[in-house]
């Protein structure tokens, strides 16, 4: 078994591996009392008055485990996995700085989203964000969600968004990660694309000297593929998932 999971481990791309492993280290290092939690939650004073410049990172990472909150958190665990695995061996494959460019971007709207309005953990909508871009672009893949029901990826965030609201109580962190998702993904696909417009956003050059192209890829993107579906899409193999109980993300 260990070798399994060794093995599992391994294969995870590179850039997700490092997201993945922070957002169990963090988590379990507040859980056992080793960090603590009130120094990994984003606070605006803290950051710019005291100079407490990890907590924008730690914000993402971090998820309190107290309160039955555990479910939750493997839940998000997997969709990270999952969805970033999908977009970095997919649209990103071969562009590391692309993807990078991606995270970021995503992250530093959500941290400033979370200055203003005082949100201080960021780990749902940042993978939620994620999640809406791989569902853009793949949004005609057919997945499946609770007792059989199976819809196109393009409306996959906003079932998760009313499912959470009407389950949870909740539905803001999903919606602060649809509209981080929907900016860059406007940005960087729909408006060149569909309406002619330039490309506001491109990765900076400094990334590729650090996530250099890897032999076949090219820099800068290409069509966003209206869809990216494929014949064995309808099974769970592709994009779909048989989702058991409780798979939401954004309740606290």
């Amino acid at each position: 078994m260990s070798n399994d999971i060794g093995e599992w481990y391994r294969g995870i791309p590179q850039i997700t591996k490092f997201w993945f492993t922070g957002s169990v280290i963090v988590p379990l290092a507040a859980r056992f009392g080793l960090l603590n939690p009130m120094w990994l939650v984003l606070l605006f004073e803290q950051v710019v008055y005291k100079f407490q410049f990890w907590r924008p990172l730690t914000a993402v990472l971090f998820y309190p485990l107290a309160g039955g909150r555990g479910f939750h958190y493997l839940i998000n665990l997997y969709f990270l996995y999952s969805y970033s695995t999908r977009l970095e061996t997919g649209i990103f494959e071969g562009k590391p700085a692309e993807y990078v460019f991606m995270l970021l971007f995503n992250w530093i709207c959500l941290v400033i989203i979370g200055f203003v309005g005082e949100v201080m953990l960021l780990m749902d909508p940042m993978i939620l964000s994620v999640l809406y871009v791989w569902c853009q672009l793949n949004k005609d893949t057919i997945v499946s969600f609770w007792f059989g029901t199976r819809f196109k990826a393009m409306y996959l965030p906003w079932v998760l968004l009313a499912f959470n609201m009407i389950i949870g109580g909740g539905g803001f962190s999903e919606l602060l990660g649809i509209i981080v998702g929907h900016l860059y993904f406007f940005l960087m696909f729909k408006y060149p694309q569909d309406f002619g417009g330039v490309r506001l956003i491109n990765t900076p050059q400094f990334l590729y000297k650090y996530f250099p192209n890897r032999r076949g890829a090219m820099a800068g993107f290409g069509q966003a593929p209206s869809s990216r579906r494929r014949p064995d899409d309808n099974d769970n193999r592709g994009g779909g998932h048989g989702w058991g109980g409780g798979n939401r993300l954004g309740g606290q």
